[in-house]
């Protein structure tokens, strides 16, 4: 097929875009390097496959003339405006990104005559906070976003539902546990497991927000990228949860990749951040029967991965 991304340079959208050039398919990336990197591309644009690059900011007008230009037949949607503190100093902003660069990426789909749409929904925010014992959560649970950019998700499945049915274009939505691997920003907010890694690769210490008892339900990008190559033929009209299902603290996170790389500096403990879920995970029946999906990668295996990752990234540039 030929496959569109969105996010093509980011962490997982460029991890996916190797998975698709390795399954023969034709691939166009979308990206305008704002958090993406071209370094992130170096594998594909090295692969022998039909591969095009696009600096493009997805609110763009040029970005229908794009998509008419390349018809794509399924696009996979994971650019975005990913802080979710951002979301709550620059709503408007964030709004402006996440919810009209879509419709935006939506209308480019419907020009093109693009039969599907894959979107990297956020399972963390989109639910909201929920009571423990309604955990692993269900894709039927109430949306109850805290914050403007889990509003804005919630609002894209929306968009999605009704270009389904008033232009024909199939949608999965891929409602995302809290994605670690290679590749992933240790400088941003949201990557929690890269942060750690890049501080205990260079022996600083680690700030743990809060007292570190908040769980997450950490999936690997190799896992998150399969369910998405699934979901370009399978899942359609579905809201579909991508996680593990299990519960694992901030704390115990931490002990964890402490344990692996060896001693370092002890953690310190930072202000609880705003708006943030405390407890979070994702039930993943929905994957198995729909999309033939469930996750593999051991928690243990993926950190030291992370860790292997950051340590000859630090080796390359030392």
């Amino acid at each position: 097929m030929r496959a569109l991304v969105t996010g093509g340079a980011g962490f997982i959208g460029s991890t996916l875009v190797d998975r698709l050039l390795a399954e023969g398919h034709a691939v166009d990336a979308v990206d305008d390097l704002s958090s993406g990197a071209l370094a992130n591309l170096t594998d594909a644009r090295s692969s022998g496959g039909e591969f095009r690059f696009h600096q493009l900011d997805v609110r763009a007008p040029e970005l229908v003339e794009l998509f008419v230009r390349r018809r794509p037949e399924v696009v996979f949607h994971l650019a975005a405006q990913p802080s979710v503190s951002m979301s709550l100093r620059r709503p408007v902003f964030d709004a402006d990104v996440n919810i009209v660069g879509s419709v935006q990426v939506l209308e480019g789909a419907r020009a093109a005559g693009t039969g599907k749409v894959v979107y990297a929904a956020s399972g963390g925010t989109l639910y909201g906070e929920a009571d423990p014992s309604e955990l692993p959560i269900a894709e039927n649970h109430p949306h109850r976003p805290r914050s403007p950019y889990g509003v804005a998700k919630a609002a894209v499945v929306q968009y999605l539902s009704a270009y389904r049915e008033l232009h024909g274009i199939e949608y999965t939505a891929l409602a995302l546990a809290n994605v670690y691997g290679p590749r992933q920003d240790p400088h941003g907010e949201a990557g929690v497991v890269a942060i750690f890694a890049s501080n205990l690769v260079e022996g600083r210490p680690c700030t743990i927000d809060g007292d570190g008892s908040q769980t997450r339900d950490f999936v690997y990008v190799d896992d998150v990228v399969d369910a998405f190559s699934r979901a370009a033929e399978r899942g359609s009209g579905l809201l579909v949860n991508v996680g593990t299902g299990v519960q694992t603290s901030v704390a115990a996170l931490y002990e964890s990749m402490a344990s692996v790389h060896g001693d370092g500096p002890s953690p310190r403990h930072g202000p609880a951040r705003p708006a943030d879920v405390r407890h979070s995970s994702l039930d993943p029946t929905r994957a198995a029967i729909h999309l033939g999906w469930s996750p593999w990668t051991a928690l243990a295996d993926g950190v030291a991965a992370v860790l292997d990752d950051v340590e000859r990234a630090g080796a390359r540039h030392a």
